[in-house]
Order: structure tokens, then C-alpha cells, then sequence
């Protein structure tokens, strides 16, 4: 659709003390989803859990989709 633009995101999570998912940092933003995957792939290796979703979005209209998750592994909670 022209201009419109798809953003990746991606966060990982450790768990705390009782065992629920915190994130291990802030979301953030990734050029490409095969890049994205990659990283959390990677990053599964130190982390209770990773998630890479994206969003499309219409700067015309001001309006962002809604995410869809494109990898999940482990133990993940909320990312909006």
C-alpha cells in the first residue's frame, strides 16, 4: 500500500523471583523482521523468552495496526 511502512520490534525477558516474565529491556525497534528473528534467536540463548512482533502503519491517516507477532520463543509477557 503506498505509504504505508511495517515497524519490527523486538524485547526479550528474564524472570523475577516468583518466575513471571519481566522485560529485560525496553522494546525496540528493528530494521528488517529476518533481522529481527535473527537477534532474538541470539538473544534466546541469555533470556527466559524473546518476542518480535510488527505493526503496519498509514502516516497519512495517522493510524498504526495491530501488532501481530511474527517469533515467540520461551517464556514471554505483556508488549504492548
Amino acid at each position: 500500500m503506498p505509504g504505508s511502512f511495517t515497524s519490527v520490534f523486538l524485547v526479550a525477558f528474564d524472570l523475577d523471583e516468583r518466575q513471571q516474565a519481566i522485560r529485560a529491556f525496553d522494546p525496540r525497534q528493528v530494521d528488517t523482521e529476518a533481522a529481527a528473528i535473527d537477534e532474538a534467536k541470539a538473544l534466546a540463548q541469555d533470556h527466559a523468552g524473546v518476542l518480535v512482533w510488527k505493526r503496519q502503519g498509514d502516516p497519512v491517516v495517522g493510524e498504526e495496526g495491530d501488532p501481530e507477532i511474527v517469533f515467540r520463543t520461551g517464556t514471554t509477557g505483556d508488549f504492548n
